[in-house]
């Protein structure tokens, strides 16, 4: 072990302290030690094999390898072990060696007081560290910086995650939290201290005591909270005037807690308003992608990259990611490569899905076993005005790399399809019910190919919720184009997680549906997320109504109408009973297609989608008799 300066000053303090608890006994005079003698040659003898023993005890212990102004529990553990194991071995020898034998009796209490000397020594040292930390603002300069490092808080949880955080908070110099109090619900725990710091009920009386504090921020320490809890939490204390905040701190039981960093943050709104997320943990799922060759399409974009990030976590033997865009596509290898590094057989294809020769060498130069189809336009407002792009990249595109999927006898194919798609409205929606069929028709193909439907997700490009970041950061209005819309919301990963379960258990021809929950009315998202930035809604930021978007319905089809789809091993995976067109009457609706493309007019679209999508409706008609929908209905149950 290297020792460093201040490690050799603690090994100095620690001999000295033997040497001197020693001789003190003698001089004590403790159980009358007459056969001490100080200057004899037998006890320096003694002494030597006292100071040897002990010191190479808590070396091989690693005593020294700790960092005392941090030590815990454990660490004085560790201290103690040491020396009861250094003693047991000298009275051992002393047994064989009059020359070391201090007798059992004098032995245990000269090893007792060294021990105890000892811990204190470190003890004092800890207190004196604490002590200088908290007044370590008092030297820098401005009131500005002295008020930055003095934000009072309190702490929701007295437990162990809460006295944790507060211990944290005075051994740090660079702290800019104080905790004055604990809040907890606990009896016995109420009215004790923590640290010093007090432990007060929950309820009004403490509510208002905090204002008398001047406490400025809150801090939830609890752990594994459902959402339901973290909403209940939120709302009492946001009331309170405090910023409030979470400690996300990683139970020890999850099988991912040693890679999870605790760390405090803000409420998000996914928080609030969303269900936990699932963690989907399946060992068959990670076997079937392991040393499998990987070909993700708008691999650079919200799915694609996530998707890219999942599947490099199961070995596989390639895992290629192909994006007509080149900046999202090389961000995702950067951040693939800085984690994996070459342990990961990565490669980076800039092309398009609707050149069909670069598609062709492509496959036949990767050769890929399964491929996850996300490149799509998904912009419902913008596809409604340049509609031919919608059906040339999501239509023609998905055309193109299915049929070299079955060229090249890929295993596996998944479409990522979208709720937009059960009864369309608009171009977008359209459009991927037209790739769905392009999947569905194939059912005699060595090639697996299915799809998977799923609503919106959270954070994703273009999605609403960095739109109300943004506004709320320019100081508002937010903007609703209608109070009404409700929307299913899924987080990103949940979302590829259920879907590479999805592909790893279809079966040809099959429409995989995602249960999304409950939904969520959007003016409900916007009034929270106000809130979480620390404003009023309506009052420091106001919501403003725009007006519905071309093609947009104020609901979203309910995915999961039980008695329209079968059940699957997974709780969150169904199968949409649809019925399947043939190879030749797709081909049929193709042609339609290419020759609306053709015409490069949007009015053309709209007629070849009305003739080839019998679903398709207005969407004017869908708003009218909005209030009668099933997920209309559900939506205000939720929120009454």
């Amino acid at each position: 072990m290297k020792l460093s300066r201040r490690k050799i000053e603690l090994v100095l303090v620690d001999i000295a302290i033997i040497v001197c608890v020693y001789y003190m006994t003698y001089l004590v005079k403790l159980l009358k030690l007459r056969s001490i003698v100080l200057n004899g040659e037998i006890d320096l003898t003694r002494l030597l094999a006292l100071v040897g023993t002990i010191m190479a005890g808590r070396i091989a212990f690693g005593v020294y390898r700790n960092i005392w102004r941090y030590a815990n529990i454990q660490t004085y553990l560790t201290i103690m072990v040491s020396d009861f194991v250094s003693n047991f071995v000298l009275m051992l020898i002393g047994r064989f060696c009059f020359a070391v034998n201090l007798g059992i009796g004098v032995h245990m209490i000269v090893a007792m007081a060294i021990l105890l000397v000892t811990l204190l020594s470190r003890y004092c040292y800890q207190l004196l560290y604490a002590h200088r930390n908290k007044n370590t603002d008092n030297t820098l300069e401005g009131n500005s910086l002295n008020q930055l490092y003095k934000v009072e808080v309190a702490i929701v949880g007295a437990g162990n995650v809460g006295a944790t955080l507060a211990d944290e908070f005075f051994r740090n110099p660079r702290a800019r939290y104080v905790p004055v109090c604990f809040i907890d619900t606990d009896p016995q725990k109420v009215g004790q201290t923590v640290n010093g710091v007090p432990i007060y009920p929950e309820g009004d009386s403490t509510m208002n005591l905090l204002k008398k504090m001047k406490v400025r921020e809150i801090i939830i320490a609890l752990p594994d909270l459902t959402v339901e809890r973290k909403q209940k939490l939120y709302e009492r204390y946001r009331n309170s005037g405090c910023t409030v905040k979470i400690y996300d701190y990683p139970s020890g039981t999850e099988d991912n807690a040693p890679t999870k960093q605790r760390k405090l943050r803000d409420f998000r709104i996914e928080d609030l308003l969303f269900r936990d997320a699932i963690e989907v943990e399946n060992p068959q799922t990670r076997a079937f992608y392991e040393g499998k060759t990987v070909l993700v399409t708008g691999g650079g974009g919200s799915i694609g990259s996530e998707l890219c990030r999942q599947i490099a976590a199961l070995h596989p033997k390639k895992l290629a990611i192909l994006d007509i865009y080149e900046n999202n596509a090389y961000d995702v290898q950067q951040e693939l490569i800085r984690k994996y590094g070459e342990k990961l057989n990565l490669e980076v294809i800039i092309a398009s899905v609707r050149d069909v020769d670069r598609l062709d060498h492509i496959f036949r130069d990767l050769r890929p076993n399964i491929v996850f189809h996300a490149a799509a336009h998904k912009h419902v407002p913008l596809m409604e005005h340049s509609g031919v792009e919608a059906l040339k990249n999501n239509v023609l595109g998905t055309y193109n790399v299915a049929e070299m999927a079955e060229k090249y006898g890929v295993e596996k194919f998944l479409l990522i399809s979208t709720d937009k798609a059960v009864n369309p409205t608009n171009v977008m929606g359209a459009s991927k019910r037209l790739c769905e069929m392009v999947i569905q028709c194939r059912e005699g193909s060595k090639t697996e190919f299915t799809a998977v439907r799923f609503g919106n997700v959270l954070g994703s490009n273009g999605s609403v919720i960095p739109l109300f970041k943004r506004q709320i950061e320019a100081g508002g209005p937010v903007t609703l184009t209608d109070k009404r819309i409700i929307r299913y919301f899924m987080t990103i990963p949940e979302a590829v997680q259920l879907v590479m379960v999805t592909c790893a258990m279809a079966h040809n021809g099959e429409l995989y549906v995602l249960d999304m929950g409950k939904p969520v009315k959007i003016l409900d998202l916007a009034e929270n997320m106000i809130r979480l930035s620390g404003f009023t809604p309506y009052k420091d930021i106001d919501i403003v109504e725009i007006g519905l978007r071309p093609g947009e319905k104020l609901y979203e089809e309910l995915l999961m109408k039980t008695e329209e789809l079968d059940k699957t091993d997974n709780d969150m995976i169904f199968i949409e009973r649809d019925k399947k067109l043939s190879r030749q009457e797709v081909e049929e609706k193709l042609a339609l297609v290419r020759a609306a493309i053709e015409t490069e007019e949007q009015s053309a679209v709209l007629d070849v989608i009305r003739k080839t999508v019998p679903t398709f409706r207005d969407p004017e008609e869908v708003n009218r008799q909005a209030a009668q929908a099933q997920e209309v209905r559900q939506a205000a149950a939720v929120d009454s």
